[in-house]
């Protein structure tokens, strides 16, 4: 055979090849955008919500939830995603909801899935609103080699181009935005989660964002949280009485009393179980081998979570005292 007709015999077996390439990247693609569904919540409030998981380039991070509520002059987002792409879709999201401009992001707390995608909404154009305790956090080596390993580990979707964003109003306790016709409440309820922590309460709908004080329907992370701390603030969120709670991770809480109490009986629980061991001096490991874990079993990322959780907490309870 020829080499003229060797080539085309070879640009006719690519040609289809090469279109089913690009139709399953397109398929790809078109899919992961999709995951990024705005869901109204009541009136002006919305939110979209992440998967239980753990990050990974399948799910370009979309691990936690994030949320915006719309005003007449403006809109304040609530989060911005764990990766860049996400918040270019939540951005795509909100424009096509209203076209006024994004004004302002609060963040809730300065972990990786809550903060990746802030530099999206801050060339929108959006003042960024934090906590000043995480300033700590957004300049410790430990966000550093957080952001390299999910460089490595989530990329295409963070990568070299992706950078730790501070905020613009660093806050030191609570504030109100009054933006159009409605109030939104930010108030400081850490150290609880972590030392920064915010809420976020929409007063026309009665809609609270309670960023990572609520998981709901997975397993807590808990780290290095102040459980003590933690469980007086959902002691706090429970006697403001919401509508309706935005999680930081999973579905939509429209029995909020409920949700708000099995987060804090999960953090009660750790602190029972694991305060008795460290009290009696009894090894982790037998002490976590012979708590009845059957309540919290099935949940997702159980066995992701709550082995390092109960150990966390033992060494708090080591140091706390019952």
């Amino acid at each position: 055979m020829s080499d003229t007709r060797l080539r085309q015999a070879a640009r006719e077996w690519l040609a289809p090849a090469l279109m089913w390439v690009a139709l399953m990247s397109f398929a790809c693609c078109t899919a992961a955008a999709a995951g990024v569904q705005p869901q109204r919540v009541a009136g002006n409030a919305w939110f979209v919500q992440g998967e239980a998981a753990l990050g990974s380039p399948a799910n370009r991070n979309f691990i936690s939830n994030a949320g915006f509520v719309v005003t007449s002059a403006g809109v304040v987002a609530i989060d911005a995603l764990g990766s860049p792409a996400l918040a270019h879709d939540l951005l795509a999201a909100i424009r096509g909801i209203t076209d006024q401009p994004l004004r302002y992001v609060v963040v809730t707390h300065y972990h990786a899935d809550h903060i990746y995608g802030l530099q999206v909404f801050k060339q929108a154009g959006a003042t960024i609103i934090a906590h000043r305790k995480g300033l700590e956090y957004l300049n410790s080596d430990g966000a550093r080699q957080r952001l390299e390993v999910s460089r490595s580990d989530i990329a295409p979707w963070i990568d070299g181009s992706t950078r730790l964003v501070a905020a613009d109003r660093w806050l030191d306790g609570d504030t109100v935005l009054e933006l159009g016709d409605e109030r939104i409440a930010i108030r400081h309820v850490g150290p609880a989660h972590t030392p920064e922590d915010l809420v976020v309460h929409a007063e026309r709908a009665n809609v609270l964002y309670a960023g990572d004080l609520v998981f709901r329907g997975r397993v807590p992370f808990v780290g290095q949280a102040d459980s003590r701390r933690w469980i007086a603030a959902l002691s706090g969120l429970i006697a403001l009485r919401p509508a309706a709670i935005v999680p930081g991770h999973g579905a939509l809480s429209s029995d909020p009393q409920a949700d708000l109490q099995l987060t804090r009986e999960y953090l009660q629980y750790l602190r029972a179980t694991m305060g008795e061991a460290a009290a009696n001096m009894e090894p982790f490991d037998e002490a976590y081998a012979r708590t009845d874990w059957s309540r919290y079993e099935q949940l997702p990322l159980f066995r992701a979570a709550n082995r390092i959780n109960a150990y966390n907490t033992y060494l708090l309870m080591e140091q706390q005292g019952r």
